[in-house]
Parts: C-alpha cells; structure tokens; sequence
C-alpha cells in the first residue's frame, strides 16, 4: 500500500480508532479455538468434545446471522449490538473455563451456544460499517486494511493464546481473552461514527431486510459465487481446529500449543499477500480473484503433510497465506461493489455468519477425521474442500444476464462496473494491448 493512500486512511474521523477496535475484538475471537481446543484436550482428551465446543460457538451464525446484520441496517444504535456481542462472549470464556473438565461433557457445547447467537458480529458486522466511516475513493484500500485486521487478529490470536498456554495453562489464555473481549466494550462506546448514517430502509422489520439481503446474496452471481465458495473454503480450514494440535505433535514433534504458531503462519502469510499484492485488485475482477486464490491455497496445502519439522511447515504454511491474501480483501469488494448501501450490514454479516458456520461444521468434523485419518490425511481432506469451494464458485457465478442496475448503492452505477469488466474481458483477448495497459 502506497504511504499517500495510508495517510488519507489515517486522517479520516474515526477511521485509526474503530480499525483498533475491529482488530482486538478480533483478535479475542480468534485466541478461542486454540485456548478452547487445547483446554478440552487437557481436561478430558476428547478430540470429538474439543471440535464440538468450537462448532457450537460458530454454528448458530447460520441462524442468527441474517437477522443480526437486519437489525443493523435498522437500528440506528449499532453500537449497542456490538456491546451486546462482547459481553455474551467474555461471560462465555469465563463460563468455559469453570466448567471444562467438572461438568458433563454436553454441557460446555451448550454454554458455547451463548457466545455463538452474536459471534458473526465481529466479523462481518465490522466490516460493513467501512463504507460510513471511510470515502468511496479510498476503499481499495481500507479493504486491504480489513483483510490485515483479520490477519493480525489470527497472526497475534493463536500466537498469544498458545504462548499463555504453554508458559501457564490454557485456561489462563481463555481469562485473557476474556480480559481483551471486556476492554474491547470501551473502545466501542468510544465510536460515535457506528451510528451516524441514517438508513433509508429504517421502518422496515427484520424479517423484511433479512430477506431483501438474503435474496440479493443469491440473485446476483458475483456475490452467490463468492458466499459460496468462501463458505466452503472456510469449512475446510476448520478441519485444522484439531488437526493442527495433533500434527504438532504426531508429526513435528512439538507440543500441542505449537498450532498457535501454525495459525499465526497462515495469518502472517496471509496479510502479506493482502497488503503486497493489494494492485490485483486493480488487474483483476474481484470475483475471479477470490476464486483463483482458493484454487492456489488448495494446491499448496497438499504440501503441509510433507513437513516433518516446525520451520519447513511454519514456511509452508506462510507461502499458501500469501496465495490466500488478495483473495481475502477482493472478498470484501465483491461484496461492496455489487450491494446496495442500505444492504451492506445484511449482506455482510449473512455472508460472515454461512462463512462462520462453514468453519464450525468444519471444526465439528475435525474430531473424528483426525481419529479416522489422521492429522496427514485431515490436512489434505482440508486442501479437496478448496478445490470444491472452486468448483462450486464457478458453477454458481455462471449468468446470462448481469446483475440488475436496480441494487445500485448511492454512487454506483453497478450495470456501468458491469459493462467496464466486459471491456475488460474484450481486452484480456488482446494479451499485447492488455500489457500496454495495465502499465
């Protein structure tokens, strides 16, 4: 990213604040399946019970989703939702921590509903708030932005939580994250800009925008592809919940807290790709991107089982995170480019939450693949699920028409986007013309 565009992001009201704010509260999330897992594990040794706990905190986004990202398109005190999200997480992490190990099994999957009704909100409904806070010319960039947000969060989230885990105990990684996830209520309060906009669609009901949103996700092929095969691909990361402890230690030879490392590579990678090759997006039509980097993730996963020491798989790991990258932020211009304004908190926190209980019917799965094929074999099911995720994407982006201009958002003129990427794709034909002008 050019250091002119990353001032003007830093200049604008809000904008430094409530980019701290999404990343903390991420990065909280994102310590829980690794403290969470290996907490399980250590209690009681149930790998089916450690990938239970984690499906059922993410699992209920496929519910709750839709109707959470309504009621921020609706209400116009979104910062209340946020709160709300935050202190049903941090009672969850404490409720965990006391129960693990002393009480029935069943139990901690079903504390871990708590937690779950809201979980979406810190992904995607962060993420659908850029476009109030920052200008229309800058979000290239505050795209590439969000996706590092994400990143750190899982580069610093399983780092951090593995690291307190094997310095005390992972019970003591799940009172920090609970620590962080309470400090993340401040800085929220502190963020005015959340309910500035004045929704066009306020008097309608939930139920309403939620189905507006939902058949906006399904009628238009660009954003059908990308929900589809991010929600796969995402599913199929979830395997590593469990299979990254277990490869730690049946192939590497490293305790089970080394799967933080394992994640904070992914992540590392992946945030490199994002910032680095961030121009792609320029090059490129985001939809296609997205897709052509879960293919290339796909292909480079088939690598991790030839690792058997932590650099060669931390080094692995960290190169598919850069194919993953670009992919990532297009994910969030797929989304922007071709939603209306009033439907972005539906649209985004939809998408988040099938991506979300994706991951947890992933992680609910990961047990028992780890148990029938061990952690080599878990890893390379996670690499076919990419190349289904590709599969599934292009079969779903296939159209005849484009999508309606009628879904435009307040300036864009989304049939003339329409009409430039069949130039595009006129000019990709012409490869000599093509070079000329992408230089």
């Amino acid at each position: 990213m050019d250091q002119a565009s990353f001032s003007r992001l830093r200049r604008q009201p809000g904008y430094p604040l409530f980019y701290a704010t999404a990343t903390i509260t991420r990065l909280a999330d994102d310590m829980f399946s690794v403290g969470t897992v290996l907490l399980v594990l250590e209690r009681t040794g149930s790998a089916a019970l450690a990938g239970a706990t984690i499906a059922a905190v993410t699992f209920p986004s496929i519910t709750t989703g839709p109707l959470l990202g309504a009621w921020l398109d609706r209400t116009g005190n979104r910062r209340r939702i946020m709160i709300l999200d935050q202190v049903l997480a941090a009672t969850t992490l404490v409720a965990i921590v006391l129960l693990a190990g002393h009480a029935p099994n069943w139990v901690l999957p079903l504390v871990a509903l708590g937690a779950g009704i809201t979980w979406p909100l810190s992904f995607g409904g962060f993420t659908s708030f850029i476009p109030v806070i920052v200008s229309e010319e800058l979000l290239p960039r505050a795209n590439a932005l969000e996706a590092t947000s994400f990143n750190l969060a899982l580069i610093t989230g399983p780092a951090l939580a593995g690291t307190i885990s094997a310095l005390a105990d992972p019970a003591a990684s799940l009172l920090v994250e609970a620590a962080l996830t309470v400090g993340a209520i401040g800085l929220i309060a502190r963020l005015p800009a959340l309910d500035a906009a004045v929704l066009t669609r306020s008097a309608r009901s939930l139920g309403e925008i939620a189905r507006s949103g939902l058949r906006h996700i399904v009628t238009v092929p660009p954003l059908r592809s990308v929900t589809a095969a991010g929600a796969l691909s995402l599913g199929g990361l979830g395997l590593l919940t469990v299979a990254f402890p277990f490869f730690a230690v049946d192939v590497l030879g490293e305790p089970r807290s080394a799967a933080g490392y394992l994640w904070a590579a992914f992540a590392a990678g992946s945030t490199l790709g994002a910032l680095g090759l961030v121009r792609l997006q320029a090059r490129l039509r985001p939809d296609r991107l997205v897709l052509g980097a879960i293919g290339l993730l796909g292909t480079l996963m088939l690598l991790w089982p030839l690792a058997t020491a932590l650099p060669v798989a931390l080094a692995l790991i960290w190169l598919s995170g850069i194919a993953d990258g670009p992919g990532f932020a297009a994910t969030f211009t797929v989304r922007q480019r071709w939603t209306p304004r009033d439907l972005h908190g539906q649209v985004f926190t939809t998408a988040a939450s099938l991506k979300v209980g994706a991951f947890s019917l992933g992680a609910a799965t990961a047990g028992p693949a780890v148990v029938a094929l061990g952690a080599r074999g878990t890893l390379l099911l996670a690499a076919g699920v990419q190349f289904a995720a590709v599969a599934a994407g292009l079969t779903l982006a296939r159209s005849r028409r484009p999508p309606p201009p009628a879904v435009a958002a307040p300036g864009l003129d989304l049939q003339q986007d329409q009409d430039v990427e069949d130039e595009h794709e006129r000019e990709a034909d012409r490869p000599a013309v093509q070079v000329s002008l992408d230089e």
